[in-house]
């Protein structure tokens, strides 16, 4: 999504006191969110009410100017706004790396440590279990030359299984492995946030651009919980090849696979840590609490690890086809306020749902569409969904009842030159757990 000059914000905002305005800004913002009806023209009502809201930044430094919406994701973001991004904060963000039994963690280390900007900035911290000699061996090269620091799992012990579950002991360990690890970063090491991997993930060239350059959206808006490298549905011929790699969205769907959270959730889901299926887990409701996460277009990272705990599943089908950004972005010179949820929602949900409205076959044959642009596919019940899903490649399965990448029921893909939204009623009420 690109951003518009602010002129028109400025107009607006000569009419009233700024400094007051802002005070009172977040908190009426949330009052009309409660106040959304069933009915498509709300959404339009409510988008002009923020337009008419959002601040007049006095000297363009420090803050996150909420612009005015227009372009639909196809705005280059305006270099003339700063932000308060990580450059010149002082904030370390360290890479924790997940190892078990893999020696081809060389390659995601060789990743890293060749696109890393500063070892100060990005420490690397590499944890392992299963105490696998040949794994230890790798690691140890790179902690030896001082490049990771190494740590190890103490709990080797084997976990204790429900009845039935026993084929499923490998997501034990696991939940356990993150457990440890996580707390180390957070209690031992002291750090405000984590970018958090696992060692069958390369990465793409701008991988720490992209999580440098959203840490401030990840801290300053309390409707966001992750950030993500990741797009579940990210194969080359279902993303914007052409300016993919500057797009970044909002999405439900919590992504994994190359992901950011801070000190302050971490503080919240420790507590509670489930002993098993930890990515299910953190997609429940109780765990993501209506926040969403920042995915990009184009992927920042990519497995190749087809032999796991999970077996390969989706591997062969669509992992293997997960397209990694090439093109490197400089983050840190993008305007990013465009994805707060406040300037996000009015202009993303508004705009949708104006679009023609086309069938899931005519848009995979590209046939029967005697017009350019974007365009949207309706679905009203679970078997909708999958169905047009599947006609258009994506992966079809809910968590939680949220479709992968959703956002407000909302999928946006790219096929045959044209951008889709595969699109809930505009009387959308929310998820429905029974969708999974």
């Amino acid at each position: 999504m690109q951003s518009a000059q602010p002129n028109a914000f400025e107009n607006s905002a000569k009419k009233n006191d700024v400094e007051t305005r802002k005070g009172s800004l977040l908190k009426y913002i949330q009052e009309l969110e409660l106040q959304i009806s069933e009915q498509e023209e709300t959404y339009k009502i409510l988008a002009d009410k923020l337009k008419k809201l959002a601040p007049k930044p006095e000297d363009g430094t420090n803050i996150l100017v909420l612009e005015e919406p227009s372009g639909f994701h196809q705005r280059t973001p305006s270099s003339t706004i700063k932000q308060n991004v990580l450059q010149g904060t002082g904030v370390i963000l360290p890479v924790i790396v997940f190892s078990c039994n893999r020696p081809d963690i060389r390659r995601s280390l060789d990743g890293l440590l060749k696109y890393r900007p500063d070892a100060k900035k990005f420490p690397i911290i590499v944890s392992q279990d299963c105490a696998h000699g040949a794994t230890a061996d790798v690691i140890r090269s790179y902690s030896d030359a001082s490049q990771v620091t190494y740590i190890q799992q103490p709990d080797q012990s084997e976990p204790i299984v429900p009845p039935g579950e026993a084929k499923f002991k490998g997501y034990f360990k696991i939940a356990r492995h993150y457990l440890f690890g996580l707390n180390q970063i957070f209690r031992k090491f002291n750090h405000s946030a984590v970018i958090i991997v696992e060692d069958d993930l390369d990465v793409a060239p701008d991988f720490f651009s992209y999580f440098a350059s959203t840490y401030q959206l990840l801290k300053s808006d309390p409707t966001l919980w992750c950030v993500s490298a990741w797009n579940d549905n990210g194969k080359a011929r279902l993303v914007d090849m052409q300016q993919g790699s500057q797009l970044l969205y909002r999405s439900d769907f919590f992504p994994g696979l190359g992901w950011m959270i801070t000190k302050e959730l971490w503080d919240e889901l420790e507590p509670k840590w489930p002993k098993s299926y930890w990515d299910d887990w953190m997609r429940r409701p109780e765990q993501r609490k209506d926040r969403a996460c920042i995915r990009p277009e184009i992927s920042r990272t990519r497995t190749f690890g087809k032999i796991g705990v999970s077996n390969g599943l989706f591997f062969d089908k669509h992992l293997k086809y997960i397209k990694l950004n090439e093109m490197s972005v400089d983050f840190s010179s993008k305007n990013l306020s465009h994805l707060i949820q406040s300037a996000y929602d009015a202009d993303y949900i508004r705009n949708v749902y104006s679009l023609p409205v086309v069938s899931a076959p005519d848009v995979r044959t590209n046939t029967n569409l005697p017009f350019d642009g974007p365009v949207r596919i309706p679905y009203y019940t679970k078997d909708t969904f999958k169905s047009a899903a599947k006609l258009l490649g994506l992966m079809d399965d809910f968590k939680s009842g949220v479709p992968r990448t959703g956002y407000h029921g909302i999928v946006s893909v790219f096929l045959n030159g044209r951008r889709i939204y595969l699109a809930p009623h505009s009387s959308w009420k929310g998820y429905d757990l029974t969708w999974s």
